[in-house]
């Protein structure tokens, strides 16, 4: 069974909207919250310090609507969600509603509202890097993660130097493993480390070619993704001991959401 808290019609006084005239005169709107949260551990221990302060969130959703400006409620609900999702790491999934009591519409109505379910997602990535100065590529690629307002780095493998793979006469690479929880969906993952492969000048001239930096994603919770961008669960993670070995040292239990096998038995099967 889940645990909720709610918080009904928060009311903020803030600019967004389509038309000039709201985002200068600014208007009324009301947030309700449904946040999962584990409240086993408060409800014996009766401290603030185990739940989540309510208070605090709702400051921080009146001061990030009124300090931002959005046309659409679905953009305004959607920054919300993800800016509490990253901000209170105890929040599990939420369910955020923004009503807009003064829409102007041009007839009577009581309100219009949005509302959307979100949750953090688990995301397992390969990090690896052959050329140039590799320690300083991958360290500047979690940096950057780090950095990024939709992901948080929960945890890094020790880097591995391996032999290149793929047939490509290269320099030896330095590998490892990253778990990052994020809020965004796989496509917007990808792009935003695409982003980050190019801060580290990477180009995709030869395949399995050297490149300074090279992120894939591995798994994205049990999702399964197969399109022409992206593949999910990276189709070689099997075949890998530079992923397999990393990826142990943080998620040995991780299950391949196809092969239905834990990462630990899928390094033991490759290492016999």
């Amino acid at each position: 069974m889940a645990d909720y808290i709610r918080i009904y019609d928060l009311e903020v006084y803030a600019h967004h909207g389509v038309y000039k005239e709201e985002n200068f005169l600014g208007q009324k709107f009301l947030f309700s919250l449904e946040l999962e949260v584990d409240m086993k551990k408060a409800g014996i221990s009766d401290d603030l310090e185990d739940s989540i302060n309510y208070g605090e969130v709702c400051k921080s959703v009146s001061d990030y609507a009124r300090e931002h400006t959005f046309q659409l409620l679905e953009c305004l609900a959607e920054s919300i969600s993800r800016m509490l999702l990253m901000k209170y790491p105890q929040i599990l999934s939420l369910k955020v509603e923004v009503k807009k009591p003064w829409a102007p519409v041009g007839l009577p109505l009581k309100t219009v509202s949005v509302e959307i379910f979100r949750k953090r997602h688990t995301v397992y990535l390969s990090i690896g890097s052959n050329l140039g100065d590799k320690k300083a590529y991958l360290d500047g690629a979690i940096e950057e993660m780090q950095a990024h307002p939709w992901m948080r780095v929960e945890q890094n493998a020790e880097y591995l130097v391996t032999k290149p793979y793929g047939g490509v006469e290269q320099d030896d690479f330095l590998n490892g493993c990253v778990e990052i929880s994020t809020v965004m969906e796989p496509q917007e993952l990808l792009e935003a480390l695409h982003e980050i492969e190019g801060h580290a000048q990477r180009t995709r001239e030869i395949h399995w070619g050297p490149r300074t930096l090279d992120l894939d994603i591995l798994f994205y919770d049990d999702q399964i993704i197969n399109t022409k961008d992206l593949i999910i669960p990276h189709k070689e993670i099997p075949l890998r001991d530079f992923v397999l070995t990393p990826l142990a040292q943080i998620a040995p239990d991780k299950i391949h959401p196809v092969l239905k096998k834990s990462v630990k038995e899928l390094k033991e099967e490759l290492d016999s």
